[in-house]
């Protein structure tokens, strides 16, 4: 169960959410993705409310602005990584898919694996087929669970610093649960969460200074203190195009 959550993560910002077991870190990430309902307040995805649409319409509002990396990479053991990264684009009816798909495994590095089955591939292959397929629709936003979870630690700081790549390439919106907090460390953002409520809310979400030389991005909106968007209105007023990625605003969801 979820209390007194309410944070906004504007575009192109990078946000960790941590946390011991049980505080209620993948409730979160399923409320935001929208794969749950809350029982009470409300989800804005890209300035929809996701509480006002049907499933069918929540599941097609994914597959186009939600990109998901799992823990367990969750790819189709039966098909090639070229076809796993194909299978999203095909179902949307895009032309060029496996065009799409090969240029997004040339980009994480498999341009010689794409043929290859899950089963051949290492953890680490297997996570970037699973990172390639995400990007594959151009997400406005990509939750990832726990995305280095089964990874030893060097393959892990690889993978983390791809997301952080593509963050900062396509401008995507990042939002990541782990139990890492060095991993946490680098993002721009960290929320932390204890049984159902943000204890903590640091930074802003917007790039390390001199990593990119993007300007701000950022919102935060640490209990007990005003946010970013608060002392800056604009920040959250534009047009819908540019409106903040996720937020969610309830007094208790569970």
């Amino acid at each position: 169960m979820l209390r007194d959550v309410s944070f906004a993560v504007p575009q192109g910002a990078f946000v960790a959410i941590v946390g011991p077991s049980g505080s209620g870190k993948t409730t979160l990430l399923g409320l935001l993705a929208g794969l749950d309902t809350p029982s009470r307040g409300t989800v804005i995805l890209d300035g929809v409310d996701l509480g006002s649409l049907t499933e069918d319409q929540r599941a097609k509002l994914r597959g186009e602005k939600v990109g998901f990396i799992f823990q367990s990479f969750q790819l189709i053991p039966t098909l090639t990584a070229l076809e796993n990264v194909q299978v999203p684009l095909e179902l949307r009816g895009e032309s060029g898919a496996a065009g799409r798909a090969k240029e997004l495994l040339t980009r994480v590095g498999l341009r010689d694996r794409m043929d290859h089955f899950p089963a051949q591939l290492s953890g680490g292959e297997q996570q970037r087929v699973a990172i390639a397929r995400a990007f594959s629709n151009r997400p406005r936003i990509l939750f990832a669970d726990e995305p280095t979870g089964n990874l030893d630690a060097n393959t892990g700081a690889r993978i983390v610093e791809l997301i952080e790549e593509l963050n900062r390439e396509s401008g995507t919106s990042v939002v990541l649960v782990t139990h890492d907090l060095t991993l946490a460390g680098r993002a721009g953002r960290m929320v932390r969460l204890a049984d159902g409520v943000v204890v903590e809310d640091t930074g802003d979400g917007k790039p390390e200074p001199g990593r990119d030389g993007r300007p701000e991005t950022g919102d935060g909106t640490p209990s007990g203190r005003s946010s970013r968007a608060e002392r800056h209105p604009e920040a959250l007023t534009s047009p819908v195009s540019h409106l903040p990625s996720p937020g969610i605003s309830d007094e208790e969801v569970a």
